[in-house]
């Protein structure tokens, strides 16, 4: 497969793009604020992403899905974050760690059981993090107990994205303390399951809307068939489903940028000082100017990342790239949309503010900026 251009799409992509950039704009900006005051995504619009194919982009057509590309899923979070960052990691989480990891990891059995329901009624999260393990991923306390016909699970699992949606949760836990990382395996844990629960949901600073939860596993059953990948070896599907996570944070962040970047440039024809819009003074076009071109060069990284992993190609270090650097300039430019906007920049009648709350958690989960930055250093002395 070649690599195509960044910054070309193709029919299929851009139409799919536009529905997608309609979608957002029809049916999520009216409900933003609302969602976010509540801390709650909408239910309505949580079906509306089942139908409009959103849940399942990479799922294969045999199994309900649209049997398209990452980059095409990497579109679709871009465009929902620039309306809504809690929606657009809603559908991230859903598509580029829960699907990607069934898709490459699980059973025939378990794609034939799980991706139909993953398309059409299904919430997916990931459960790595614990109140112990943020950074060193793998200092796992939660433990998985082989008792027969099946494994025991007791632990906790914390900062759990769609926690409070989900369905489905692929879980991680160490089968043996004393092997370090090779101990860790990744289960199919349903909501349903006996000895499981949803514990306490965070109040955020920002992607309010999105759920964030603590899991609870007391005495869980889990059915032997549930084990997704090896025994021992659910570090392999953490890292490799993880790396591919970072791009659609890198998608989220870009997406968020623009929508905060068209948001002010508005804001700026529309606002007039000394009888002109503020926009065509040479102090505000020098500072929108350069962050343009940021923005753009940190789509380009994004795309990129995307299009390398779509063809088979290494990308770990261009996908720590993109998360890192798309990060960056989305808190820069939420910040400096907050300013563009003057006062009314600092209150909820504009969407300055939710975009500048919404920024800071991009240096934050699937990997900080100081673990992207070790990553890219690595590869770079090898």
């Amino acid at each position: 497969m070649t690599h195509k251009p960044l910054t070309t799409l193709t029919e299929e992509e851009t139409m799919f793009r536009d529905a997608v950039r309609s979608f957002a704009r029809s049916e999520i900006a009216d409900r933003v604020m609302a969602m976010d005051e509540k801390q709650k995504l909408d239910s309505d619009l949580i079906e509306q992403c089942f139908q409009m194919g959103l849940m399942g982009i990479e799922v294969p057509e045999q199994y309900g899905g649209a049997g398209s590309s990452f980059t095409t899923a990497i579109l679709a979070i871009e465009e929902l974050a620039a309306v809504d960052p809690s929606v657009s990691v809603f559908v991230d989480v859903q598509n580029t760690l829960v699907n990607n990891a069934i898709i490459r990891w699980a059973s025939d059995a378990q794609k034939e059981k799980y991706l139909p329901r993953m398309c059409s009624e299904w919430v997916g999260a990931y459960a790595l993090s614990e109140p112990g393990s943020g950074s060193d991923a793998f200092a796992l306390s939660t433990k998985a107990v082989d008792d027969g016909d099946h494994w025991t699970l007791n632990g906790t699992k914390l900062w759990i994205t769609n926690g409070g949606e989900a369905d489905f949760f692929i879980l991680f836990a160490t089968v043996d303390p004393e092997a370090g990382y090779r101990g860790i395996t990744a289960f199919i844990i349903e909501k349903e399951f006996e000895g499981f629960s949803v514990g306490k949901k965070e109040d955020k600073l920002g992607i309010r809307a999105s759920s964030t939860t603590e899991l609870i596993l007391e005495n869980c059953k889990v059915p032997k068939d549930n084990v997704l990948g090896e025994v021992g070896k659910g570090y392999k599907v953490a890292i490799e489903t993880l790396n591919e996570g970072r791009i659609g944070i890198g998608a989220q962040m870009i997406g968020l940028a623009r929508g905060a970047f068209d948001a002010a440039m508005a804001y700026m024809n529309d606002r007039e000082q000394f009888g002109r819009p503020i926009s065509q003074f040479q102090g505000m076009q020098f500072q929108y100017a350069q962050l343009a071109t940021e923005l753009e060069a940190a789509r380009l990284l994004v795309y990129n990342a995307a299009r390398l992993k779509d063809a088979g190609k290494p990308f770990l270090k261009e996908a720590a790239m993109a998360k890192l650097y798309s990060s960056q300039i989305a808190e820069k430019v939420a910040s400096k949309c907050v300013e563009f906007h003057g006062g009314v920049g600092f209150t909820k009648e504009f969407p300055a503010e939710k975009f500048y709350r919404d920024a800071k958690i991009g240096s934050i989960y699937e990997g900080t900026s100081n673990m992207q930055l070790q990553t890219i250093a690595k590869l770079l002395a090898k």
